[in-house]
């Protein structure tokens, strides 16, 4: 008597759903990728108010060091990160991790301002070599530590907003800087829900902070 031979059955992955303005997004990665001039137009049509409202909440914090003419540097900055290495940024971006387009650029202004504010701290502006080293040695430390309050504090006014599991899950994977194996043990769930959490709560995290800065 012949025994019956089961067949395996292949379950293919459930397709990716994307809302309509995700697919207009992604059309427009698409272009801002291909070089298109039209996708170009679009996103500094669409973009450019945010990204200055971003980088302004920033500079406006130092005031005393920084210009209108810093805002326009800035943004150029930003457009040249989003150019360099054949577009790499633009590339790395993934909608599927929850993240909308407009939260990440906004993201991406907000830390080019800041990286902006640290090379002006390195290169200060003085009437001599011995001005310029005076300058830097004075304003070395407090300077960086300003910008490492205010986004510490703009990290801690959204965690708060978590679940007190979501806070934990955040101060034993990011403060404590854990292993996702020794996490997955204290907080009893699997290594790979660990990944899992951490896209989403970075995602969260992400636009969140997008959002304070656009609403400031």
């Amino acid at each position: 008597m012949l025994s019956a031979v089961s067949t395996p059955v292949v379950v293919s992955p459930a397709p990716v759903t994307r809302t309509p303005e995700q697919l207009e997004e992604l059309e427009l990665i698409v272009g801002l990728i291909a070089d298109d001039p039209a996708a170009w137009r679009q996103f500094n049509a669409k973009y450019s108010r945010l990204i200055y409202r971003c980088i302004t909440k920033v500079t406006g914090r130092f005031s005393s060091v920084t210009s209108a003419d810093d805002v326009t540097e800035i943004y150029s900055m930003l457009a040249l990160q989003l150019l360099n290495q054949d577009k790499r940024k633009l590339r790395s971006f993934d909608a599927d991790r929850g993240c909308r387009f407009s939260s990440w650029i906004g993201m991406l202004s907000t830390h080019a301002a800041y990286d902006f504010l640290r090379i002006r701290r390195r290169s200060p502006i003085a009437s001599d070599a011995k001005d310029a080293e005076s300058v830097a040695a004075s304003c070395d430390s407090p300077f960086d530590s300003a910008l490492n309050r205010q986004r510490a504090a703009l990290v801690a006014d959204v965690v708060k907003s978590f679940s007190s599991k979501d806070q934990t899950f955040m101060s034993l994977y990011f403060s404590q800087g854990l292993e996702p194996e020794e996490v997955a043990v204290r907080m009893n769930i699997s290594v790979k829900t660990v990944y899992s959490k951490k896209h989403k709560l970075t995602a969260r995290l992400s636009e969140a902070l997008a959002g304070e800065v656009v609403a400031a």
